[in-house]
């Protein structure tokens, strides 16, 4: 398994939503939560043991990012995780909510 061929799905209520890709090991999922309609909350990322070191949870990240780019939405990097990659990466940290 390559980070290139990662099939992610995604779910969403009013509430938020999740990504989420079957790797070995399980499911490996992004969450996150509303806040208000321009701006969405990552609070959580999960790889599975066997999958880690992958990239499977920044491919994860770089979805959401460009979901939320292309409906004008800002993130809230709450997950400690995506608030490290959104330190390293200016061009996910472009969609930082204020």
């Amino acid at each position: 398994m390559t980070q290139d061929n990662i099939a992610i799905g995604h779910n969403s209520n009013n509430d938020g939503g999740r990504y989420w890709a079957e790797v070995p090991g399980g499911s490996a999922e992004l969450t996150y939560t509303n806040r208000g309609d321009d701006v969405i909350i990552i609070d959580h990322t999960y790889v599975p043991p066997a999958a880690r070191g992958k990239n499977v949870a920044q491919r994860l990240v770089e979805r959401a990012v460009a979901d939320a780019r292309a409906r004008n939405v800002k993130i809230v990097p709450q997950c400690p995780y995506v608030a490290k990659l959104f330190k390293v990466r200016a061009d996910l940290d472009e969609r930082r909510a204020d």
